[in-house]
């Protein structure tokens, strides 16, 4: 694709329903994709799975990472896409050495305990150190259609710190908590210096193609209010008004797990759309934070699991709370989880089209 074909493509994702809604402008009908829609519910996930062998060379791989990425938009024409990766390959790269274990997930074989170890942290220059990821977006935007818009994403910095002092997921993340009351200055410089990181590596990720950005705060849900606000909300307010700076036009969506107290909080770090989990209802969400942002989600993912009966009435529920008006992404509250059946997903994905087509009307 030549550069003026592909400015043109840009211009025409940039009117796609998608990042129509996400600038809260009129849509034919809601936008829709999942968190982890690329992942071990699809069968043709699991085969290119087994070809890798392992997760980090099935992510550390472009065409592999471009090929499940993918897969989602093949099968069910999503209106967006997301780049398959891991939010924790930025530490993975600053020598912590992830691994993945089956059945218990990531492991670091290096850890954050003490300030030093803070301070020996290295900064990694994305388009090195990262060169894999950026190449898979770079693919991932030749191979997928012009009008589909491609999400690039990365970790917030507290919920990738929770994994580098804990060494791995956590039910509490007691010892990363502990580090932050114990040694707060070495947190505050943590958080600072993974923002400055994760900054520079979202911005390489648009410098390779990528049109929207998501950060995921997986675990801000598990600290006190004055701890979130000092070490999980500046460090994404950071990351997002920086590249604000820079890209304007690049819609920014932040999704804070468990966050439902900070709404209003998180909307006015400058973002474009926060996303929902299912312990708050869209209704709630959007009364409270007024049209500053858009909203996406919410849908409980265990509802994919039930049956197309539950599911049809789950998503027009969903679509009822948020009522009228622009500014609403359909989602999950959560990413989809491996035990869903493919159909199900059909079902999901054909009800929300046809509410928006007037095959359904809303319920009384």
């Amino acid at each position: 694709m030549n550069e003026s074909s592909s400015t043109s493509a840009r211009m025409n994702r940039r009117e796609s329903r998608f990042m129509r809604a996400l600038r809260r402008e009129p849509v034919d009908q809601t936008p829709i994709w999942l968190m982890r829609q690329a992942g071990r519910y699809l069968p043709e996930y699991r085969a290119t799975r087994a070809k890798a062998g392992d997760f980090l060379t099935l992510a550390g791989t472009p065409e592999l990472a471009c090929e499940v990425t993918l897969q989602p938009i093949q099968r069910y024409g999503f209106d967006a896409s997301i780049l398959f990766s891991d939010i924790l390959i930025l530490p993975h790269v600053m020598g912590l050495e992830l691994s993945f274990t089956p059945g218990e997930g990531p492991k670091f074989a290096r850890t954050i305990r003490h300030p030093d170890d803070v301070r020996n942290l290295p900064t990694p220059d994305p388009m090195n150190e990262t060169r894999a990821v950026m190449q898979a977006v770079e693919l991932i935007r030749q191979e997928l259609p012009a009008e589909t818009p491609l999400i690039g994403f990365a970790g917030s910095p507290w919920t990738v710190a929770t994994y580098m002092i804990e060494g791995g997921s956590s039910k509490d993340f007691a010892k990363a908590r502990r580090f932050l009351l114990q040694q707060p200055e070495a947190a505050e410089h943590l958080i600072q210096h993974l923002a400055r990181c994760t900054t520079d590596y979202l911005l390489a990720q648009v410098a390779s193609g990528a049109d929207a950005l998501m950060l995921f705060d997986s675990w801000g849900g598990v600290l006190s209010p004055s701890l979130f606000h000092r070490f999980s909300l500046n460090g994404m307010k950071s990351i997002v008004q920086t590249i604000q700076q820079q890209h304007p036009d690049v819609p920014i969506i932040l999704f804070a797990k468990g966050c439902a107290f900070h709404l209003e909080a998180l909307a006015d770090t400058g973002c474009q759309a926060l996303g929902i989990d299912w312990t708050t209802t869209l209704s709630d969400a959007r009364r409270r934070v007024g049209d500053r942002v858009a909203l996406q989600g919410n849908l409980d993912p265990v509802v994919l699991t039930s049956s197309a009966a539950v599911i049809e009435q789950a998503v027009q529920d969903t679509l009822d709370d948020y009522g009228e008006g622009p500014g609403h992404v359909f989602n999950l509250g959560h990413g989809i989880t491996p035990d869903v059946p493919p159909e199900h997903v059909d079902v999901l994905v054909e009800t929300v089209r046809n509410y928006r087509s007037g095959k359904l009307t809303p319920s009384t």
